[in-house]
């Protein structure tokens, strides 16, 4: 048995990839946070599911067991849904029936005062002594698409889940951890694993990174940020996280007001809103100002290579869109330069008469598929811009349905220049523009400033990599 802090990132896989899991303080009472952790496993989760309940015999037509030390093999994950005061004696069970691993929802420890710290410190002395990786307490739970695990108490009658993708979200906040996958899923986008950290008493963003950097499934990693209580172990996940994946990260608590709220959420130190800016440059992470935001930028990483240099071309359908595009990207320092004589008379070749082929190259509400996809692939050919920033106009009647496996072809035969779009209009435009994203790659925005925000990310990320000499 061990009593210190495991190595960073040491058994965290047993998270999302567990042989078995046990729901402690599983319930027959729909509602219940008990209830709803069972029905969600059961609904997704593949392998065993053991109901601990020392009333009952059955729940949700699952044999149910009256504590951990009874639960049949196979079994190395327990999710703990009950009154902070028997979490220890939970934990202990765990650890002497031989388990790997405990996500406690359980609240009431250190963020409700000294009685409750108390009570998480020994939580955690039990939890090292059995050598146990633990999440929480207070926390939403884990959720991974791809194996199964919902071991969270998300109603999913209330709450949106996203189905698999390439972006890992690691929350300090379980509320805006929820808020974030709901509208992944009405958006359409898909997300690798989900951690909602709670208390973070023993399992944290270092644990966690060291696992993500290594994970198959995750291309960007999104943070959100209330406060840290080792920054030393964070600024070493975070170096040797930054340069294999990009990391996005929204650190609350900027505020005295803010911080002052995140210590009585979580217990947590909020810390120098300034030294994190710092450690963020230092360490190669991109900062979001917003949720929204935190997951735009995590999107256009996931999908995207970094952009290695500052030049962006704007092709759209519509003049003051790309007015409107030029003045954004410049803002953030990007900057879109007019493009050569020669590349601006192959532009005219396959564009119409009327259309501008400087930069923006407006091809103007009268264009076909063709003249985006031929714009497009003389844009891409021409050595001139390191990124491009596509604004197609759905809605217009010469632009189709067919548009994004059009411009899918264009980009696998010119790869290495990060594309991106802004899309404006409706159900019909958006269905449209989900597809981009699908079959292209091609990270969709309802809004030109967001789309060169995006584009401003690939840029800091590739700063980033050409200063460490990556890549």
């Amino acid at each position: 048995m061990q009593s210190s802090r495991p190595p960073v990132g040491e058994g965290v896989e047993v998270f999302f990839r567990p042989r078995g899991v046990a729901v402690v303080g599983a319930s027959r009472v729909p509602g219940k946070v008990g209830y709803t952790v069972l029905r969600n496993l059961k609904s997704m989760y593949q392998g065993p599911v053991y109901p601990v309940n020392p009333r009952a015999r059955e729940i949700l037509g699952l044999p149910a067991y009256p504590s951990l030390l009874e639960v049949p093999d196979p079994v190395d994950l327990a999710v703990v849904a009950v009154p902070a005061r028997a979490v220890p004696r939970v934990v202990e069970e765990a650890g002497r029936r031989g388990l790997r691993g405990v996500v406690v929802l359980s609240a009431g420890f250190r963020e409700v005062g000294p009685a409750g710290a108390e009570l998480e410190k020994r939580l955690v002395e039990t939890a090292r002594r059995y050598g146990l990786r633990l999440v929480g307490p207070n926390c939403i739970g884990v959720y991974s698409p791809s194996t199964g695990v919902n071991a969270t108490f998300f109603d999913p009658e209330r709450q949106g889940l996203p189905g698999p993708g390439p972006i890992a979200f690691i929350s300090q906040s379980g509320a805006l951890g929820a808020a974030v996958l709901d509208w992944a899923e009405a958006r359409g986008l898909g997300v690798s694993r989900f951690v909602s950290v709670g208390n973070k008493a023993d399992v944290d963003e270092a644990d966690l990174l060291a696992f993500l950097r290594r994970d198959p499934e995750t291309r960007s990693i999104a943070l959100y940020i209330e406060g840290v209580e080792d920054g030393r172990r964070l600024r070493r996940a975070l170096e040797e996280t930054t340069p294999v994946k990009p990391v996005v990260a929204l650190k609350a608590g900027r505020s005295e007001a803010g911080a002052r709220a995140a210590a009585s959420h979580t217990g947590s130190l909020a810390g120098s809103y300034q030294v994190y800016q710092a450690v963020f440059r230092q360490t190669g992470v991109v900062p979001a100002r917003s949720p929204e935001e935190m997951f735009d930028l995590a999107l256009a990483l996931a999908l995207q290579p970094p952009m290695r240099g500052d030049r962006v071309a704007v092709i759209t359908v519509g003049g003051g869109s790309g007015v409107m595009a030029s003045d954004e990207l410049s803002e953030l320092g990007l900057q879109v330069p007019e493009l050569s004589e020669r590349t601006q008379a192959r532009l005219r070749r396959v564009l119409l008469p009327i259309a501008s082929p400087r930069n923006p190259v407006d091809v103007t509400g009268s264009a076909v598929d063709e003249h985006m996809v031929e714009s497009l692939r003389v844009v891409l050919e021409s050595g001139e811009a390191d990124a491009v920033l596509l604004i197609p106009y759905f809605n217009l009647s010469g632009i189709t349905g067919e548009l994004p496996e059009k411009i899918a072809e264009v980009i696998r035969e010119n790869p290495g220049i990060p594309v991106v779009a802004s899309v404006t209009g409706g159900a019909r435009a958006w269905s449209i523009a989900r597809r981009l994203e699908q079959v292209a790659g091609v990270p969709v925005y309802p809004s030109e400033a967001r789309a060169a925000r995006a584009l401003w990310a690939l840029r800091v990320y590739g700063r980033w990599l050409e200063r460490l000499g990556a890549g």
